[in-house]
């Protein structure tokens, strides 16, 4: 197990390091740089391994202007479920929706 914060446990030798299970807990919505990150993470899982991602899914446009979740400072970035759709295709996957916040992601064994 390993951890990394760009904040608080900046070691990116973690990240040359192939996973079974990354975790991304409230995580991905203080991403500067979304795609990058994910991309990253994606490549540390290992063929057959998972990538579990929890945030607060943004519903439509509507409930989004009354949001209280938008109004963190902190929170750059919010995903709709279209979001982690195209990234599963992207990622040649399927995302597997567990719940209203958590998405799982299977990395395909070669």
């Amino acid at each position: 197990m390993a951890i990394y914060d760009p904040f608080y446990a900046a070691d990116e030798s973690v990240l040359e390091i192939d996973y079974d299970f990354i975790t991304a807990t409230e995580v991905i919505e203080h991403l500067q740089r979304p795609k990058q990150c994910l991309n990253r993470m994606w490549r540390c899982i290992k063929p057959g391994g998972y990538l579990g991602i929890m945030t607060k899914i943004v519903i439509d446009q509507e409930m989004f202007a009354h949001w209280h979740y938008k109004n963190d400072d902190t929170h750059l970035c919010f995903y709709s479920k279209e979001t982690f759709v195209w990234l599963a295709r992207h990622w040649q996957t399927e995302p597997v929706f567990e719940g209203k916040d958590v998405i799982i992601f299977q990395k395909q064994k070669f």
